[in-house]
């Protein structure tokens, strides 16, 4: 009998765990990847998106596209989970598995800011990237303000590489002088696990006179007046907003009992949830990593390969490392790297790696070989 491996999202994650299923065990798994979604999209290609280095068509990576031996991609909605179960309802239908990978990341909860979705700009969406690409092109003086508004985020890094990116705008037209740029997070560095990183992003928004204020979230905005309250009661006025939504668990995830403080527990070891034959892997999942796409991606590679030591009858001994690299848009064409390690130690690491012509390259190929591995291309 064909074991049948029900996969919820196809980010990093499940296009890693059925790109991996695929490769191992081909037509011997029946492999079931649902997303609601009609293409993949990098996160970092937002950035390139809301700073016109690219369109929007560009960046979008079609779903259909995905053509691996045992993987159905079903583009349909989730619309419940019974963990207990492992079936899953869709807009469609319904999927019974006997082994269910919930990959469904993380939705933004622009209702959780008051003002953000009638006042502000977010660029953690494409849609948000897209419309930012129409409206900077136009900012020509004033206060510019990036502002999270809660945690965990996803790459954590992103709005640093925004301060930085705009600061490189405003440069290039030659209006850097009439406008401030502003950045406010709620952690005490930029890069909390590495202090050498968290040093050289500082250095460099003391370089480019960008504020930075630490240790502060967005809590509301006033858009008729131009002002950002901050969780400490303190203001900041603002002309353009740039705004890093709170995040949480998709609905039909906590609907479904599985969350704890709005996502899924897992071990993190193994990515077992607390239900037999359901793992979480990703932004939805709580690991003791950060929210990023490379870690869903280690996660995923740990879950395909306990399944097919399972279906091999074998000893399930991979472990969950907790160890990623993200490459940092400094600015000025340079990328930097920094290599975290979350889980092996008494508390994360992070190691610096300056930013040179070689990162640069090793980020375009961490793109293009997802590219070919997941869609052939």
């Amino acid at each position: 009998m064909t074991t049948r491996v029900l996969i919820l999202g196809a980010g990093f994650g499940g296009l890693e765990l059925s790109t991996t299923l695929s490769e191992e065990l081909g037509d011997r798994v029946d492999v079931t990847l649902i997303d609601k979604s009609a293409s993949f999209v990098f996160g970092y290609s937002k950035l390139d998106v809301m700073f016109g280095r690219v369109t929007p068509e560009a960046v979008r990576m079609p779903y259909s596209d995905l053509a691996k031996p045992g993987v159905r991609l079903l583009r349909e909605t989730v619309t419940a989970i019974d963990p207990e179960a492992r079936r899953v309802t869709t807009d469609v239908g319904a999927h019974d598995a006997d082994a269910l990978v919930i990959a469904l990341g993380a939705d933004y909860d622009l209702a959780a800011t008051p003002g953000l979705a009638t006042g502000g700009n977010e660029f953690y969406s494409v849609a948000g990237a897209e419309r930012l690409a129409a409206i900077i092109p136009e900012f020509s003086e004033g206060h510019a303000l990036i502002g999270v508004c809660g945690a965990p985020f996803k790459c954590p890094p992103a709005p640093s590489e925004c301060a930085l990116l705009l600061h490189d705008e405003l440069t290039r037209r030659g209006v850097r002088d009439a406008c401030r740029i502003s950045f406010v997070i709620p952690f005490g560095t930029p890069v909390p696990p590495s202090p050498d990183t968290s040093a050289a992003l500082v250095a460099a928004f003391a370089e480019h006179d960008i504020t930075l204020i630490t240790g502060r979230r967005v809590s509301s905005l006033d858009p008729s007046g131009g002002v950002a309250m901050l969780d400490d009661g303190s203001e900041l006025p603002y002309d353009l907003f740039l705004g890093v939504p709170k995040h949480r668990a998709p609905d039909v995830v906590i609907d479904s009992g599985m969350t704890v403080d709005g996502y899924i527990p897992v071990d993190s070891r193994t990515l077992k949830t607390r239900h037999a034959g359901v793992y979480a892997v990703g932004d939805v999942a709580t690991v003791g990593v950060p929210k990023a796409g490379v870690f869903a991606e280690g996660a995923a590679r740990i879950v395909a390969q306990n399944l097919i030591a399972e279906l091999r009858a074998e000893d399930p001994a991979a472990r969950y490392g907790g160890t990623g690299s993200c490459y940092i848009e400094f600015g000025q064409g340079r990328v930097g790297r920094v290599d975290v390690d979350f889980l092996s130690g008494p508390s994360p690491t992070g190691v610096f790696s300056p930013p040179s012509a070689d990162l640069v390259q090793q980020k375009a190929h961490f793109g293009s070989s997802r590219r070919a591995r997941w869609f052939g291309t």
